[in-house]
């Protein structure tokens, strides 16, 4: 622990305590929360408020960190063992207690058991967890995925599998790139359903799995997609609102061209004509919202949100991200999947293409469209992504106007901001083209005054 870090305060996965509590359940329940996240520190000899290095007498620091190791031991379930170290900072002696993220989750406090024991770290502190976040933390220390599971109370039809099969093929058709890529995909059949997880096979009768009824939008779990259009940058007023329910295919459609009718299209030279560009490369767009369908939690019975502002797109999905993934690994390509069988319908639909490339693509595709890298919040509870509106780089040459027919595109701030400015070869090539234009108009207005005449 550098004396940078202590003066950077505490965070997610950093806590200061001036003393040794008598009760250690004050400090167990972060100890709980860390080994139920992505770990953490405590450090003891430090005060959390005033970030002052108080420390400990040497005489008495041993005894401090078996009271610690003995307390983690007794207080916690299933089994925590912490790293306790000294270290010395700036003249005096901490205890550092290091908890890892833990693989037997959900992780406890005895007394309190298993409904009122689990905690978790939220924006820098320590919560008790809700129903939800348990039943997570459940799938996630068993090596289970909840997509997978037996949809209780959902009943299937031979008719209802093969209607599946067939919508799913029409997508992968639909989705797919190139005529190669058409012509290589196969039927999807009962088999195929049941080695991805939609089906489960028992005593030779196919039963519903919760991917299934997510795919479908049955089975009485409420998955839909919010959208809206907000004045300003707040949610303050509402500008126009949809929420779209159904098979997630027809949600991500619909979610997508909401987006597209809510930005402003602008333009583009290319060579001698003029291309209309929308000012967020719709390709990243798309890839966020399906990456938020087939990532988020559908144990949260929340919604995937998608709301546009005067100065950014933001997207926000259900669910703390899973164990073992991080924000940094994530904007990397490492993927950490939460529902394998959505991933493998995804992946057969040719909405995804290889798993984990989707972050990093969005970045990319953003970045050459002259915007700011996409910004990742929380992670916790949920995760959101803004994409801000309206940072073209002037300095590409195929550049025009950003904002066809004299819109403008707002700015970083939520601003109207100016028009990128011609350079000389193209503003050439915008004469030239209104003067193509000016003559077909001319020439439409000879050829109807001669038809009334003629009449």
């Amino acid at each position: 622990m550098t004396i940078e870090e202590i003066l950077a305060g505490e965070s997610k996965n950093v806590e200061f305590k001036e003393n040794l509590p008598e009760k250690s359940i004050k400090y167990m329940k972060s100890v709980v929360a860390f080994a139920n996240g992505t770990g953490g520190k405590i450090i003891f000899g430090i005060a959390d408020k005033t970030r002052e290095v108080i420390g400990f007498d040497k005489e008495d620091v041993f005894k401090k960190m078996d009271a610690i190791a003995n307390a983690v031991s007794d207080s916690c379930e299933p089994a925590i063992i912490p790293d306790i170290t000294l270290q010395t900072v700036d003249g005096k002696t901490v205890i550092v207690v290091e908890v890892s993220e833990g693989r037997q989750r959900p992780y406890y406090i005895k007394a309190l058991g298993r409904d009122g024991g689990v905690y978790v770290r939220v924006a820098g502190t320590t919560r008790l967890a809700d129903e939800y976040m348990i039943k997570e933390l459940l799938f996630e220390g068993s090596n289970r995925y909840y997509d997978q599971a037996l949809c209780t109370g959902l009943n299937v039809t031979d008719e209802d599998i093969d209607a599946l099969c067939k919508a799913m093929k029409e997508q992968a058709v639909k989705n797919a790139r190139t005529e190669e890529q058409k012509a290589s995909i196969k039927d999807v059949g009962r088999q195929q359903l049941r080695s991805w997880g939609i089906l489960i096979e028992r005593d030779g009768k196919d039963y519903p799995s919760n991917a299934l009824a997510i795919l479908t939008g049955n089975g009485g779990l409420h998955v839909a997609t919010q959208c809206g259009v907000f004045k300003g940058t707040t949610k303050a007023v509402f500008v126009d609102r949809r929420e779209y329910t159904g098979p997630l295919w027809e949600q991500i459609d619909e979610a997508f061209q909401f987006v597209l009718r809510n930005i402003h299209l602008g333009a583009t030279i290319v060579g001698i004509y003029r291309q209309d560009v929308y000012e967020i490369p719709p390709d990243a767009i798309r890839e966020l919202i399906i990456n938020a369908m087939v990532h988020r939690s559908y144990l949260d019975h929340g919604t995937i949100q998608v709301a546009v502002y005067d100065n950014r797109l933001e997207i926000t999905s259900p669910g703390k991200l899973p164990m073992g993934q991080t924000m940094d690994r994530m904007k990397e390509g490492y993927s950490k999947i939460r529902n394998e069988a959505l991933a493998h319908a995804f992946a057969y639909m040719n909405l995804i293409e290889h798993w984990g490339s989707g972050i990093p693509r969005i970045i990319d595709k953003v970045k050459a469209a002259g915007l700011r890298e996409p910004e990742f919040i929380g992670g916790e509870v949920d995760l959101r992504i803004n994409i801000y509106r309206g940072q073209v780089d002037t300095n590409n040459a195929n550049s025009t106007k950003n904002g066809a027919n004299g819109v403008k595109c707002g700015a970083d701030d939520g601003t109207n901001g100016t028009e990128v400015p011609l350079n000389k070869e193209q503003t050439q090539i915008e004469k030239s083209l209104q003067i193509i234009e000016n003559f077909h108009h001319f020439a439409w207005l000879v050829a109807f005054t001669n038809s009334s005449q003629k009449n």
